[in-house]
Formats: structure tokens, C-alpha cells, sequence
């Protein structure tokens, strides 16, 4: 993948803007690296801002990646590369570019990335970026007018030709002299800019030498970090997830602590389970995936094999939540305390492992909800509480979740009871059944926990 190349240094800018919106780039993030400096944005927009329908004095359209229209973020992971593109162009034949600016969960704009045409004349220009620390990030791509590389086009043809000479390398000179401007004092960067025009202006060295000097390594250089930026749009800033490594990947194994029994306690704890921990790290797994570990219901309980007519040493389903012991924030008295669950938790921590835990926004008919809140439940005409099915399925065992009665309630639930398993370190759950919940509830319960814990992968 192409290098990402950040500016060190605020270019010089003569600027319009699009929308109101348009975030600043001025200040170095402090998330960014510490030795490069980040670019100077846009004045303060018109009195008058422009129609929201319109695309800004450069258009900057169909930037990606966007996923529903910006309702939800992109997503990536820390330090992880990934192509922000869009399609940039302008009337006429002068010369145009862009850049990528991302802006940090506390507000700051980092050095901003030179994008580059994705293939000759498609209009589609990108730029491979990485966020360095978790967090909603936002960003947005910058198209502005390229006044040097016009210039320089215009001159190759023109001083050969020997058409307007003086006058095409006077144009340049004050064109450089502008971008000195903007290079920082100090140093011999603004220096070599100058330089070029007093060569430009030198009319006792041949036309091509001066327009030569130009173009020297040394002034391209710092004209790349610097360049003179004339009428810079900006888009408006999309959403941009940042999340650790293990939310892009991760070897997981599920495990059943209550298979982990001993002979003098069949039923295994999870101080039993933990002696098995050593050998799960050792086959290589980052993560230990408990399913449900909250009191199981005995209404309808489930035997062996699905069947409604368990027997006495059957513990039933663990996904049937819920029963006179607790609900979702409780643990199975069979596998042992909280303490044992946090026990459990350390020693897979030591061993280079997490624990993901599994959420199943679901009750057995004994879950402590069902007197609490007969609301968050379907009730059908006879009165009695509809359990889950999917036809010809039928699990007796279960009442599945009635969302519009009471949605903040069920809102604040959950977060309540996610954060009481954060406190007890679990920064990872496997969600049960997602669809089946509202996609509102998701984007309110994610967002009040990535808000304040941004690492939680769900």
C-alpha cells in the first residue's frame, strides 16, 4: 500500500469553504506523532453559508468509506491502513488536489494526508490513513486549487516556446514567494523556496536555468510539505470507529465451565474451569468465550435433545435466563461466586487471554423481569406471556424481549447490567441474536459504552 506522507508544517492557504461544518486542521493531535505538526485550516466560513444541496467552490463528492449515509462510522482498528477516497475535480484546465484530514475523539486535527489520483483521468483520488488510539474518530477530505502545479504546467510549455517569458517567470516568482510564506522560519526550507525566486527573477542566467531552479529537488521538497493551497473545500466529516486489534480478529474458544467437573463434584465451577486455562493459551487462543453463566430457569425446562421432559439431573438451557437465584447480572450458583467468576477472570488474563462474554437479551420464565416488568414482554389475548419460536421450532423455555413499551427502560437495563460485567473485566461480549433487537437500542447501548469505553468490543 502507498506510504502515508503527513505535512510538517501549515501550508499557505487561500481558502472558501462548503458547508459551515467544516472542521479546522490547525492543531497537532496529540495522538498523532509527536515530530510532525499539522496544517492550518479554513477561515471561519461566509456570513451567509451555502445551500446544504451544494457541493462547494470544488466538488467533493462520493467520499468513501461511508456506511449509511454517515448514520453509522466506518470502522478500523489501531494502526490499521485503510483508503479514504473521493472524486475531486474542477472546471477548466487548472490544476487540483486533495488531502484527508481525521480529527480525534477529543476534537483535534492531525497532520493531514496528501491524496494522489487513483488511475489517470477517473477524477477518484485516495490516500492510505491509520488512527493511532481508540476511539470515534471523524474525517473528512479537502480539495483545493493548485496554483504551483498550474503554473508549472503553463511554464514547460510556454518559456521553450519563448511565448510571454518574463512574464510567465515573473507569475512563478510571486507564486513562490506566496508559498514561502507559509513555510515556518527557521531552518533552510523557506530559504530554498526564495531561493527559486531570486533565480526566477534572474535575467542574467538563461530562461531555462530559471525555470529549472523551480523545480529543484530541494524546492519540490518543501513545496510537497508546504504546498500553496487557493480555494479549499472541504466535505463533511463522516464517523470513523477506531477499535483495538481483537475487534478485527481473534482465535476464540468457547468454553462450558460446568463441563469441567471433577469426580467428587460432577458439576464443574469455575475454579474447577480455571485449571483448564493453561492448556486452552498453550493451543494458542486469545479469547475465552463463556456462554451464558446466569441462573438457568426450571419453567419448561429443557431435556436432553430439545425435549420438554427433562430429568432431574438435567440443568437445562443456558441461554433460558434467569430463575428465583438472579438474572443477567447474577451467576449460576452451581459455578460458583462473583469472586469465582473474578478469579476465573485473572488467571486468564495472566495467561495473555480475555474473557468474552455472552449476552443474550432473552428470559426464561422465572427471570426476576417478568413479575419486575410484565411491559418488556409480548402478552397474548389469554394473558399468558408468548414464548420464542421459529416455526416448526418452539422454545418453550424462553420469553424473547417486547421493545416498544418501554425502550429507554430496557435501554438503561442493559447498560447497567454491561457495565456491572465491565467492572468484573469482561471488555468483550458476544451479542445473542442481534437482529432481533431494535437497531436503535444497539446504536444507544454501543454508543453509551464506547462513549466512556471505547476498548468494549461487542
Amino acid at each position: 500500500m502507498p506510504a502515508t506522507h503527513h505535512s510538517s508544517a501549515p501550508p499557505t492557504t487561500s481558502t472558501t469553504t462548503a458547508h459551515t461544518s467544516t472542521p479546522a486542521a490547525a492543531t497537532p493531535s496529540a495522538a498523532a506523532r509527536p515530530a510532525r505538526r499539522a496544517h492550518t485550516g479554513p477561515p471561519a466560513p461566509s456570513a451567509s453559508p451555502p445551500d446544504t444541496a451544494t457541493v462547494g467552490r470544488i466538488p467533493v463528492l462520493d467520499v468513501r468509506p461511508t456506511v449509511h449515509h454517515g448514520r453509522r462510522p466506518a470502522k478500523a482498528v489501531v494502526g490499521e491502513e485503510f483508503e479514504i477516497s473521493a472524486v475531486v475535480f474542477r472546471e477548466g484546465h487548472d490544476a487540483v488536489a486533495a488531502n484527508v484530514v481525521l480529527t480525534d475523539p477529543q476534537g483535534r486535527p492531525g497532520p493531514w494526508t496528501p491524496m494522489r489520483e487513483l488511475a489517470p483521468g477517473t477524477d477518484r483520488w485516495g490516500a492510505t490513513v491509520s488512527a493511532p488510539s481508540e476511539g470515534r474518530w471523524t474525517y473528512a477530505v479537502e480539495a483545493w486549487g493548485d496554483p504551483v502545479a498550474t503554473w508549472r504546467h503553463h511554464a514547460r510549455i510556454k518559456v521553450p516556446a519563448g511565448i510571454d517569458t518574463e512574464l510567465v517567470l515573473e507569475e512563478g516568482a510571486r507564486l513562490y514567494e506566496r508559498a514561502a510564506a507559509g513555510v515556518p522560519e527557521g531552518g533552510r526550507a523557506r530559504g530554498a523556496v526564495l531561493a527559486a525566486v531570486d533565480a526566477l527573477r534572474d535575467t542574467e542566467r538563461p530562461a531555462a536555468s530559471r525555470l529549472a531552479a523551480a523545480s529543484a529537488p530541494e524546492v519540490e521538497e518543501v513545496l510537497a510539505r508546504h504546498p500553496l493551497r487557493e480555494l479549499v473545500t472541504s466535505s463533511d466529516p463522516l464517523p470513523l470507529l477506531v477499535e483495538r486489534e481483537r475487534a478485527l480478529f481473534g482465535s476464540w474458544y468457547e468454553f462450558f465451565p460446568r463441563s469441567e467437573g471433577t469426580a467428587e463434584q460432577p458439576h464443574g465451577t469455575f475454579r474447577t474451569a480455571a485449571r483448564r486455562l493453561p492448556a486452552i493459551a498453550a493451543m494458542g487462543f486469545d479469547v475465552v468465550y463463556l456462554p451464558p453463566i446466569h441462573p438457568i430457569g426450571t419453567t419448561h425446562r429443557k431435556g436432553r435433545n430439545n425435549t420438554l421432559s427433562p430429568t432431574p439431573e438435567d440443568v437445562g438451557v443456558p441461554w433460558a435466563i434467569g430463575s428465583p437465584e438472579g438474572g443477567h447480572d447474577s451467576v449460576h450458583p452451581d459455578l460458583g461466586t462473583l469472586e469465582d467468576f473474578d478469579h476465573f477472570v485473572a488467571e486468564a488474563r495472566a495467561l495473555g487471554m480475555e474473557v468474552a462474554l455472552d449476552f443474550a437479551l432473552q428470559c426464561s420464565p422465572d427471570h426476576p423481569w417478568v413479575d419486575k416488568h410484565p411491559e418488556w414482554f409480548h402478552h397474548r389475548p389469554d394473558g399468558t406471556i408468548a414464548y420464542a419460536e421459529n416455526p416448526p421450532k418452539k422454545y418453550q423455555d424462553i420469553y424473547p424481549i417486547a421493545f416498544d413499551a418501554d425502550m429507554p427502560g430496557l435501554i438503561a437495563e442493559t447498560t447497567r447490567i454491561l457495565r456491572h460485567w465491565m467492572d468484573h473485566g469482561v471488555r468483550i461480549f458476544r451479542v445473542d441474536n442481534p437482529h432481533t433487537k431494535p437497531v436503535v437500542f444497539w446504536e444507544q447501548v454501543i454508543a453509551d459504552i464506547n462513549r466512556t469505553d471505547p476498548d468494549v468490543i461487542f
